[in-house]
């Protein structure tokens, strides 16, 4: 059986009298390129701790298995856990944790040496999902997903553009972020409706300016970008940040912008001035 092949997954999950749910984004990656451009973007060893979220049938745990020493899986679907279980009941290799990943304390596995993800994500839950894991103190030092391409465009998107917003500023200030590859819905069964891609994020070394306080940046960019449209001295003003011109001035930040004109360290600094 290569769960790659459509007819096998098919023919798989009808012996399981298994439906993919729409509503958990149940699409099941059946293309072997792909996989293989998943792998080489997360540069595994053996030295590697890997989270994989929603591994449904195991098209990629089995890969990653192979390639790193540790792999910690979480599936929510009772039945897909079922099977991950009897399937790699074998291997010393694997964690297999039955949970919804917003409901994992993603802490202590973090903290226990998990340095990687590489996950072809539940469209549902990325966005949440990929906020809390690289705001967490132990983020991972990569992040290789498939996710919807809007959301990959989001999270890589440059200053100034449509896309640029709240989630592209908490992923660059600590990370590298780009889409490594544009995926067809051909390549999953069942066929999602939307354009999926491979995002590709490596932690930097240091982030671009030091956060103290990451739930006050995220309070004022929350604040900001509710009212994108709307001039960020006259919304800081709004919102009794009475220094607010004088803090702007001193960053060298005109009233007159707009959220999406400034830079992810730019939000730091002035998360950190506002206080």
């Amino acid at each position: 059986m290569k769960l790659t092949k459509p007819s096998d997954v098919r023919a798989l999950l009808a012996a399981m009298d298994f439906h993919p749910s729409r509503v958990l984004g149940q699409n099941f990656l059946i293309d072997a390129n792909i996989l293989n451009i998943l792998f080489d973007a997360a540069a595994l060893a053996p030295t590697d701790a890997v989270l994989e979220v929603g591994p449904g049938l195991g098209v990629l745990t089995e890969g990653l298995i192979e390639r790193a020493g540790r792999v910690v899986a979480v599936e929510k679907d009772s039945r897909l856990f079922e099977w991950l279980q009897n399937n790699y009941i074998a291997s010393p290799k694997i964690a297999l944790i039955h949970s919804d990943i917003l409901d994992v304390d993603l802490a202590p596995l973090l903290a226990g040496g998990v340095n990687k993800c590489v996950a072809n994500l539940p469209y549902a839950v990325a966005s949440r999902f990929l906020v809390e894991l690289m705001g967490a103190e132990h983020a991972p030092e990569r992040i290789v997903v498939t996710v919807q391409l809007e959301v990959a465009e989001r999270l890589a998107a440059a200053p100034s553009t449509h896309d640029y917003g709240l989630i592209s500023v908490l992923a660059q200030l600590d990370y590298n972020v780009s889409i490594h590859k544009r995926i067809s819905p051909s390549c999953f069964w069942p066929q999602p409706e939307v354009t999926s891609a491979i995002l590709l994020m490596v932690r930097r070394e240091q982030p671009l300016v030091a956060v103290g306080d990451r739930v006050a940046l995220l309070h004022l960019l929350k604040l900001c970008f509710s009212k994108r449209r709307k001039q960020l001295g006259a919304t800081l003003r709004g919102a009794g940040f009475a220094d607010a011109e004088k803090i702007l001035a001193e960053l060298e930040l005109a009233p007159a912008l707009r959220p999406e004109n400034l830079s992810p360290a730019d939000w730091a600094r002035l998360s950190s001035r506002l206080g």
